[in-house]
């Protein structure tokens, strides 16, 4: 608990906090990780699935992956973790979320200053048009087409070897140039770009908190390294930054 103290108090005077969150913080919600015990790296292997190639090459195998991904994802609901992050930044502490995870948990937890970097599973656009769409639902239709142009429908997420989408790389270089403290929760930290972002902040004096169930390739830069469950260390946080006057 003394721990908790401190990291609170570090939030506590610091000027921008930004978190970067990856898929540790929704396993929690019941949507299994890629690259944990049960992950999905188990069950499939990315190049097959999560690739341009492999959906052109087999778009009926590939969507009905993220059809049973989808309808996962509108069954889970935000854990105590999104709700904690949600709440520090009605408290004014947290300025921004940074997530690699492709849900929408964050938002539904309440957060409202999220940048995507590796897009929305609850999106689809055209490869052939500008068709875009936010889905409710999984598609009916395997493979979905384009109701403009009778195009294939892509899920809209970064696929390996896809770059992040310029609007998010903006924002978040616009948040790492302001941060002071970065909090880093349920990330594997071997993802680039995502992985270089703690990094940066550290090397341009800045605190590293991670909140994490294991060590991590993130965890030797760190000033707090809080090992655990995201959804039970972060309320304990925000407790702490109650009892200091927020």
């Amino acid at each position: 608990m003394e721990e908790i103290h401190r990291v609170a108090k570090l939030l506590y005077v610091s000027k921008y906090v930004i978190a970067l969150t990856g898929a540790g913080i929704s396993a929690e919600s019941g949507i299994p990780t890629f690259r944990g015990k049960n992950g999905l790296w188990r069950k499939y292997r990315p190049e097959e699935l999560a690739t341009f190639q492999a959906f052109i090459r087999n778009p009926k195998l590939v969507w009905e992956w993220y059809a049973w991904r989808i309808s996962m994802v509108l069954n889970a609901k935000p854990n105590p973790a999104h709700k904690a992050l949600s709440k520090m930044e009605q408290m004014g502490i947290l300025k921004a979320i940074i997530t690699q995870n492709v849900d929408n948990l964050h938002e539904r937890a309440g957060s409202k200053n999220i940048v995507k970097l590796h897009g929305d599973i609850l999106k689809v656009r055209c490869i052939g048009c500008r068709y875009e769409k936010k889905l409710n639902e999984p598609p009916t239709e395997i493979p979905p087409r384009c109701p403009e142009c009778g195009s294939l429908l892509r899920p809209g997420v970064v696929w390996f070897g896809e770059p992040i989408p310029p609007q998010a790389l903006r924002e978040t270089q616009i948040h790492m140039e302001k941060a002071d403290t970065i909090i880093v929760i349920g990330t594997s930290g071997v993802v680039y770009p995502a992985a270089a972002i703690p990094y940066i902040i550290r090397e341009r004096g800045g605190k590293v908190i991670e909140i994490n169930i294991s060590q991590t390739a993130i965890t030797p830069i760190t000033d707090y390294s809080l090992q655990g469950k995201a959804g039970e260390i972060l309320p304990l946080i925000v407790k702490a930054l109650e009892k200091l006057g927020y």
